[in-house]
């Protein structure tokens, strides 16, 4: 204890030092590079550190850095109100007050997502770049009911990448191209892209992310950080700029799988506007903590999915190290060479067209007379009178939804039963059953690609689907690097599985120490 206090006593010097003769002109002297909650926590209980001073010091990095050199662009805008509310999260502290597990974090959202304050949601579109919702997301809500203090919205692929074909993973039309934070020219994919990238490069402690098929997995893997997509309906998805309300899902970003357990166990209010967090059979931990031990893959039956096994040299190499950790960590691995049974991904992409016009209809509604486009076909319109919008890419799928009616309800509920029968019942289900698993894993993707504005994305294969397509858990987490970018493992299994994976993620985790500071090298 006298250790810890010493060193944030002197982190806390560091930082009005470093402030003083330099201003943090880069990240090198920035003095909260990797920093944990617990850490923050302790030095704000022992006097050591303010939440005023912590909140200023990573907004004046995201200056720095996200806006100047290596210039980033992760952040689309800044919360103009964060330094009084730290300011207030302090005096709360010295009266013996802590709010929540999250007292003076600062955590970053992802920009689908609202907040009733002086900050737009925009989806990173153009077309709603004045437009600020009526009230707080429950997701915004609990995280300032915890004391989490709101840094900014980041940056995203438009519309979440359902908008066209050829698009770039981490361009909007309000902010542009998100780069990657480990080497600046490669591709910090989607659509989560800022919120990975801002908790890879320490311009945050935490972010929120959103998937509806690897939109949390993908960038999180890809900077080199730990995401959880959570089973749907354990995180309320109102006030989150839809895709599917069958696949959607918010979730945390972090840098250690601590971290992300504990800003989970934050998010998990019951919420009467979505049904999804009113289900029989819904479980939630007040603290998923409590499941994280060293010895976490002792005597568990984990499935590897080799569907991907083959296509990247490098990237079965990454995973045959960490099967073999896991090995010597008491984990039998039992080897998986299909999940979903075929046509499983075409219904999925079906219910997605069908559930987004509801679902954006349903959202500009909600944003009242103030809503800058009242519909799908005036954000279609909007689209094609804008000089930026449609400059890389098209928007082919906001078109095709468009096209769906009422006529295609009777099409649509047999393309959902027939994806939630092959993902859930004959899908993940099946194959843990038949096998006794307790997990299954594989990797989470490739190494990042070159980004290319004319191309658009050009990645290798993901493994985000068998999760994401069933609405189940899944946990990626740092495995290796392949010349100078990460690749993560992906950790996944049966519905509100959650405590399971996290125990075997944390275990892999504490054995395996991958997570590096990422050094934003030029290419």
């Amino acid at each position: 204890m006298k250790k810890i206090k010493f060193r944030l006593f002197i982190t806390g010097l560091m930082l009005s030092l470093s402030l003083f003769f330099t201003g943090c002109s880069d990240g090198s002297e920035f003095p909260y590079t990797e920093i944990t909650i617990t850490d923050l926590q302790q030095g704000y209980k022992n006097g050591t550190l303010t939440v005023e001073a912590v909140v200023g010091a990573y907004l004046e990095r995201i200056e720095k850095i996200d806006k100047k050199g290596p210039a980033l662009n992760a952040m689309i805008c800044i919360n103009p109100d964060a330094l009084a509310f730290a300011r207030e999260l302090d005096a709360e502290i010295r009266t013996g007050k802590m709010r929540g597990p999250l007292h003076g974090i600062p955590v970053v959202l992802k920009d689908n997502i609202d907040t009733h304050d002086k900050m737009p949601c925009t989806a990173g579109s153009r077309a709603l770049k004045n437009s600020y919702p009526l009230q707080d997301s429950p997701v915004a809500r609990q995280l300032r009911d915890a004391g989490a203090v709101i840094l900014g919205k980041a940056n995203l692929s438009e519309w979440a990448n359902f908008r066209g074909e050829l698009s770039s993973s981490g361009w909007s039309g309000i902010n542009g191209q998100t780069k990657n934070s480990y080497i600046l020219d490669r591709n910090p994919c989607g659509s989560s892209s800022g919120s990975a990238v801002a908790v890879s490069a320490n311009l945050t402690v935490l972010a929120i992310g959103t998937e509806t098929n690897g939109s949390i997995v993908c960038p999180s893997h890809a900077n080199g950080i730990v995401g959880i997509k959570p089973t749907v309906g354990l995180i309320s998805r109102s006030g989150i700029i839809p895709i599917s309300r069958t696949q959607d899902t918010a979730g945390p970003m972090a840098r250690s799988v601590r971290d992300a357990a504990i800003c989970l166990a934050a998010l998990t209010d019951a919420d009467h506007n979505d049904t999804a967090t009113l289900q029989e059979g819904r479980i939630i931990n007040e603290d998923y903590t409590q499941f994280l031990n060293k010895d976490g893959l002792r005597g568990k039956r984990i499935g590897y999915y080799t569907a991907f096994r083959g296509i990247n040299f490098k990237v079965d190499a990454l995973m045959d190290s960490a099967l073999a950790l896991m090995k010597a960590q008491g984990a039998e691995i039992i080897e998986i060479d299909k999940i979903l049974p075929d046509g499983v991904n075409d219904y999925s992409f079906e219910v997605m067209l069908y559930e987004y016009k509801q679902g954006l209809n349903a959202y500009f509604a909600a944003l009242g007379d103030a809503a800058p486009v009242r519909s799908l076909t005036e954000l279609i319109e909007f689209n094609k009178n804008d000089a930026i919008e449609l400059r890389y890419y098209n928007q082919r799928y906001l078109e095709m939804a468009e096209a769906k009616t009422e006529q295609d309800a009777g099409s649509y509920e047999a393309a959902l039963k027939k994806m939630l029968d092959g993902s859930r019942r004959n899908g993940i289900d099946r194959v843990m059953d038949e096998q006794r698993l307790d997990a299954l894993a594989a990797p989470s993707g490739t190494p990042a690609w070159k980004t290319d504005l004319i191309n658009g994305d050009s990645f290798q294969f993901g493994s985000s689907s068998p999760a994401a397509i069933s609405g189940y858990p899944n946990i990626t987490l740092p495995m290796g690097f392949i010349d100078g970018l990460p690749v993560g493992i992906s950790i996944f299994g049966r519905a509100w599985s959650e405590a399971q994976l996290l125990a075997i993620a944390y275990a892999y985790e504490q054995h395996s120490k991958h997570r590096r500071v990422p050094e934003f090298l030029e290419p």
